[in-house]
């Protein structure tokens, strides 16, 4: 357990034992979800008050999706973050429950999030604003999140874009739809997870036990654009992934049509040169041409001359 005091006019500082409740400012207890078998317990002798079975599940539960409720005495949201690392584009994420009180925060994580220590840092540093109340330390913690998530974005694009000259590259064959119908689904989970998370803010904004300040409230309408910004990059993204594999297999028509139209010059050319040395293939006694002194060099010549005449033909008529 990590535990932070925060107030107005004082700066932040990490505490070596759990105090009670000050009169002014507030308290942020962070608790590692496997390290933390009895969070409930601790917050429930500080605050006297009674956390729900429910949500005590909900807070270990390590697939749980972005979601809010509240009590009359707590507010509760979960909000799914990434983990640290990022690997060839695909990404992964656990869930960070907030129980927000009156003068406490509880935040109950993994325990290597960057999110979380970034901000403790930044307290403990005493650098940018610091929160007046648990309210808005959560929407530090959570615009830190979210601003992972836009981060992301880089990543994506770039693996986009390595795909897309691959499919585009007719030297190379592409095979490996594997990766690219996985990169889609990978662009859905982010869609839908984006979902969550702005139902879950929503709710938790339209339903607080206290009432948010103004000031707080614009701030979390920026928190939910930029949300909604994520939301729209994962939909163009997997419109494009569509679009680049019908683009694809346009490009292989097209090259297959232009082999195919080769082919069919070539045949087209060749056809009336087979039917000239077929007719001088036959087995008849009485064929005068075969008796000439210059016969075969004529035939010959004749046969390019037809061939040149049929390629400048087709060229003309750019059929090749």
């Amino acid at each position: 357990m990590d535990i932070l005091q925060l107030g107005i006019g004082t700066p932040p500082q990490r505490l070596d034992h759990l105090p009670a409740l000050p009169q002014e400012g507030f308290l942020w207890l962070d608790f590692t979800r496997d390290q933390a078998a009895d969070w409930h317990a601790t917050v429930e002798r500080l605050t006297s008050r009674k956390i729900h079975e429910r949500h005590i599940n909900d807070s270990f539960n390590p697939a749980h999706p972005s979601f809010s409720d509240a009590t009359s005495d707590y507010d509760m949201v979960i909000f799914r973050s990434l983990a640290p690392e990022l690997e060839e584009g695909e990404f992964a994420t656990r869930p960070i429950a907030f129980f927000l009180f009156d003068r406490l925060l509880v935040t109950i994580q993994p325990g290597d999030s960057r999110s979380v220590h970034g901000v403790k840092e930044r307290l403990l540093r005493h650098t940018g604003r610091v929160p007046v109340d648990p309210a808005g330390l959560m929407h530090m913690l959570l615009s830190t999140m979210v601003d992972r998530f836009l981060a992301l974005r880089e990543p994506l694009t770039l693996q986009m874009e390595e795909w897309a000259t691959k499919l585009l590259d007719p030297r190379h064959p592409f095979d490996d739809w594997y990766l690219v119908m996985g990169h889609r689904s990978q662009l859905r989970r982010l869609e839908i997870l984006c979902e969550e998370q702005e139902d879950a803010v929503l709710a938790w904004r339209d339903s607080a036990r206290d009432e948010i300040s103004e000031h707080l409230n614009v701030r979390y309408t920026d928190l939910l654009e930029h949300i909604r910004r994520v939301t729209k990059f994962a939909l163009t993204q997997q419109h494009e992934v569509e679009s680049l594999v019908q683009l694809h297999f346009s490009a292989v028509a097209h090259r297959t049509n232009q082999i195919m139209r080769t082919l069919t010059v070539i045949s087209a050319i060749f056809m009336p040169l087979m039917l000239i040395a077929s007719i001088y293939g036959m087995n008849f006694d009485n064929i005068p041409e075969l008796h000439t002194r210059y016969g075969y060099f004529v035939v010959i010549g004749g046969m390019l001359l037809l061939s040149a005449a049929l390629l400048l033909l087709f060229r003309l008529k750019r059929w090749f």
